[in-house]
């Protein structure tokens, strides 16, 4: 049992096959990591923006219906 394990650990250390696989795994993990901050980079700026016109859309809306409320609540000035 004991030939078995040294043998087998011994095939795992003098083989190669594994080198190449650890390098792709590192280039894959490089790849997603790039895109994952490109992502980012894009993302943020788009939400940022989105999300201040969205306020200043919604502040403008509001002061239009705060005098549209005023206008009304004013009574009408007899014609002549």
């Amino acid at each position: 049992m004991e030939d078995l394990l040294q043998q087998t650990l011994d095939s795992a250390a003098t083989e190669s096959v594994l080198v190449p696989s650890t390098s792709a795994d590192g280039m894959v993990f490089l790849l997603i990591a790039t895109l994952g901050l490109l992502m980012a980079l894009v993302y943020v700026p788009i939400r940022l923006f989105l999300t201040l016109t969205a306020r200043s859309r919604r502040l403008r809306l509001l002061q239009r219906i705060r005098k549209l409320r005023e206008d009304l609540a004013q009574p009408l000035a007899p014609e002549s």
